[in-house]
């Protein structure tokens, strides 16, 4: 994809029209029903050549700050990112090929977490270096319940 397509114009209607022509009322709902597909993959869906990934995640974070669901927003985006770093699920045993691409899932998903709740998931990413999950764990959505063991809603 062309960086500069996707940022052409008024990229955030581009964004939304494509969700509606999809038979969406928001992000969150198409996104919802790709469940554990990574944002990259959303974007392209949405606009191979003017829809980028870093758009789909600034949509559904905003979506969930209107609508109070956050932590929601959170856990969805280690699932999608797990997804496409361990499509088989969570390795049985951390080794020198697959410890940094855990630790840099994991630093993804600090990063790409809003401010409010960066502290929250440094915590979770603590557990989970210290109790790690089930070989083969793969969360496919953000209602999975380990994650919501992690990191529990808190909005109102």
């Amino acid at each position: 994809m062309s960086e500069g397509r996707a940022w052409a114009g008024h990229w955030k209607v581009r964004l939304y029209e494509r969700v509606r022509e999809r038979g969406y009322t928001s992000l969150t709902a198409f996104a919802d029903a790709r469940p554990a597909v990574p944002l990259v993959m959303l974007a392209e869906e949405l606009g191979r050549d003017d829809v980028a990934g870093v758009q789909v995640l600034t949509g559904l974070l905003a979506e969930a700050e209107q609508h109070k669901r956050v932590t929601r927003f959170v856990r969805d985006l280690l699932v999608r990112q797990l997804s496409e770093s361990f499509p088989d699920g969570w390795p049985s045993v951390l080794n020198d090929s697959n410890r940094f691409e855990l630790a840099k899932t994991m630093g993804c998903w600090t990063a790409d977490s809003p401010e409010t709740h960066k502290e929250r998931v440094k915590q979770a990413r603590a557990v989970l270096r210290a109790t790690p999950p089930p070989p083969g764990w793969r969360p496919l959505s953000p209602d999975d319940e380990l994650l919501r063991t992690l990191l529990p809603d808190e909005e109102a």
